[in-house]
């Protein structure tokens, strides 16, 4: 009886024995599968890295112009010699180029242009004649400049008639875009002042802005700038400092400056609303990471890089940096991977498996 209770005893202890050891077993490998985190990692390789200012503001063309009747007359819009059809909004013109003309008999009477042009070669042929006798002692001096200030006037006239009939015709001043241009029937009768056309030469746009004064000391004239626009994310374009003040607003606390972006293919638009970065520091062949995997810990910046599928924790010291990225000056070599995706849950020798 005493027998069959031990070997009871022996059978149950055991039965907990392999539970204890199997549950173990268990245990442990729920363990290892808590414990393998997926991450996602970076190959370090040298890149580079800039530094720079943020500022936002509004673009506005280098030169524009409103072109205004200057007579009243028979408005007659002329045609695009590039296209052969009337000038309309968008269209580029060149200095020179004939816009608009008017049409008025009464005007053109009064001017007598003709008339005056024949009293200049008139009051030419006299001075000539008078400044050939006073050479030769046939005529005095008197003589002389009387016909001397004779022609002047008849210049002068002349001069102030063609002014006249030059109203008569609206050209451009200077190469750009039609961005205005009001609709008038042909033939109507305008008068003076009304608006004709606007153009905007905006091959170069100028931006203003104000930045804090502790910005001032990284900034000069020429320095560069790279421009973005919402309405384009894949284009950027590039420009320069123009002017900057050095006067500090009292009330702000900020400097103004402006910039000039080059704008050749006309990409960007007059009064389009722009960010543009400041680059005040460029460093190249460096290690550069995302600023967003940096986790700040109670010993300084740290990241996690992988060795053999376990996260070790790195104690970074950084230098440049932007919004998006930072440079690391010590703590990282190239070809080192780092953790750039499920970092947030890691400690140092954490067990990961690398998901890419």
């Amino acid at each position: 009886m005493k027998s069959h209770r031990n070997s009871l005893i022996t059978f149950l202890f055991s039965g907990f024995a392999i539970l204890a050891v199997n549950g173990c077993k268990n245990q442990q490998t729920d363990a290892e599968t808590e414990i393998a985190v997926p991450v996602s990692v970076l190959d370090i390789r040298p890149s580079s890295i800039e530094e720079f200012i943020e500022t936002n503001g509004t673009v506005y063309p280098t030169r524009e112009v409103e072109l205004k009747s200057e007579m009243s007359g028979k408005y007659l819009l002329q045609n695009n010699p590039r296209t052969g059809r009337p000038w309309s909004l968008g269209d580029r013109v060149s200095t020179g180029n004939v816009i608009v003309k008017f049409e008025d008999a009464e005007y053109v009477n009064g001017i007598q242009i003709d008339s005056k042009k024949l009293n200049l070669d008139v009051s030419e042929n006299e001075y000539e004649k008078q400044k050939s006798l006073y050479d030769k002692g046939g005529a005095t001096l008197r003589e002389l400049k009387t016909s001397e200030s004779t022609l002047i006037n008849a210049r002068y006239t002349h001069a102030a008639a063609e002014l006249q009939m030059a109203k008569m015709v609206v050209k451009a001043p200077f190469d750009g875009v039609i961005v205005d241009l009001p609709f008038y029937t042909s033939g109507n009768k305008l008068t003076t002042g009304q608006s004709l056309v606007k153009i905007m030469d905006y091959r170069k746009l100028y931006m203003e802005f104000q930045l804090p004064e502790k910005d001032l000391i990284h900034i000069s004239v020429n320095q560069k700038v790279r421009v973005l626009n919402y309405a384009l994310p894949d284009d950027t374009l590039y420009g320069l400092i123009s002017q900057l003040s050095p006067a500090i607003s009292p009330d702000t606390r900020n400097f103004k400056g402006s910039l000039t972006i080059l704008n050749d293919d006309l990409k960007l638009r007059p009064g389009s609303y722009i960010k543009a970065e400041i680059i005040t520091q460029k460093k190249d062949s460096t290690i550069v990471i995302p600023k967003s995997i940096i986790v700040s810990r109670q010993r300084g910046k740290t990241v996690f890089v992988i060795d053999q599928n376990t996260a070790m924790e790195r104690v970074i010291t950084t230098g440049l940096e932007n919004p998006d990225s930072v440079e690391v000056i010590k703590g990282l070599q190239k070809n080192e991977r780092v953790v750039i995706e499920g970092f947030e849950t890691l400690g140092n020798r954490s067990k990961v498996k690398i998901v890419r």
